[in-house]
């Protein structure tokens, strides 16, 4: 007899998990740190006892819920406070789980498990972490450019592209780090020759999504002290952000109608176009240097940067005043000289 129980027990245990391997997976994609929903649905009847447990080597269980109330005694520490049910919806047949501050750890196969009187019905969810390519920072250093973007899943991929196109091989450095949270951060530097008017690309791309980032290198101006305008190269469709820079130093950020001027340059800052070109007054002499202005939409970043070299207009003043003395001077010896004759 005893015998008989163990075999009936293993038979229903193979038969379980037979089912389950059966079941076609719905897949479900998140971003890390959003909140997700795993979808599950039943045929409502009566008071249901529902059951949500990820599917690893050993089942980890992830929310309870029956006699009308969670069940959050036996739930896997990982899932504390990170999970909940529609409950209003649940006598409507809406089991479905919303999972918050979603982790890398997160990802597998989850079962959904509800049982009524009439019976047990299981669905299987796969679920994938992403974390896409937000931002990209491009610039220039010397006689190389640098491409760079921080916590990103899975290990992104990363290339280089010029135009006009190239005719040789782009010599290029690329590094790739997984931090602590098993996240990646990836950068590429490309040498370039001394002069070059290429435009330079990078696009960094994961199975989620890509974003592009691209530099330019406009040459360089003779402004005076009074007043100004700095072109930016605009993307096309809409610009989301533009945001100006001295030397790697914030002049002004620009989100849609939101501006925000740094306290040093709001007496220099006159005014932002459509496109991004800078107006600016009153500049020092020590403002000279490299500007640039950084657009970016939800596809692509645009850097165009730009050197500026200050004339003070008064000192042109004083010179033409001396040159005007000098003028007169030389007038005024002629005249003698003639004079004396």
């Amino acid at each position: 007899m005893k015998i008989k129980t163990i075999w009936s027990l293993t038979f229903l245990v193979f038969m379980s998990f037979w089912k389950i391997a059966l079941l076609t997976d719905a897949e479900i994609s998140c971003n890390f740190k959003q909140s997700c929903i795993l979808p599950c649905s039943f045929q409502s009847y009566g008071e249901p006892i529902l059951h949500w447990t990820q599917l690893e080597s050993s089942e980890l269980r992830v929310h309870s819920y029956y006699d009308n109330q969670d069940q959050l005694g036996p739930q896997n520490q990982n899932f504390r406070g990170r999970t909940s049910l529609f409950q209003d919806q649940i006598s409507r047949g809406n089991a479905s789980l919303l999972l918050r501050e979603v982790q890398l750890q997160d990802q597998g196969r989850y079962n959904c498990y509800i049982r009524t009187i009439k019976g047990h019905e299981e669905s299987i969810i796969r679920l994938s972490v992403d974390a896409p390519v937000s931002t990209i920072r491009i610039y220039q250093d010397g006689n190389r450019i640098t491409c760079s973007s921080e916590g990103i899943y899975p290990q992104p991929e990363l290339t280089w592209s010029t135009e006009p196109p190239s005719n040789t091989t782009l010599q290029n450095r690329t590094t790739v780090h997984q931090t602590e949270e098993k996240l990646y951060d990836i950068s590429s530097s490309l040498t370039v020759p001394d002069g070059s008017d290429r435009i330079y690309s990078c696009t960094i791309r994961t199975r989620r999504n890509q974003r592009r980032a691209t530099f330019r290198k406009l040459s360089s101006v003779t402004v005076t002290t009074d007043e100004t305008t700095l072109p930016c190269s605009g993307l096309n469709g809409s610009v989301m952000t533009v945001v100006w820079r001295f030397d790697h130093q914030t002049v002004l950020n620009q989100t849609g109608r939101n501006r925000s001027v740094s306290e040093r340059w709001r007496k220099h800052v006159k005014d932002v176009s459509e496109h991004g070109d800078l107006s600016l007054q009153g500049l020092d002499p020590d403002l000279e240097g490299n500007y640039s202005c950084e657009t970016s939409n939800k596809d692509e970043t645009m850097v165009t940067q730009i050197t500026v070299k200050i004339e003070d207009k008064s000192s042109w003043i004083i010179w033409l005043v001396i040159g005007i003395i000098f003028m007169i001077v030389i007038f005024s010896s002629l005249l003698c000289f003639w004079c004396k004759r």
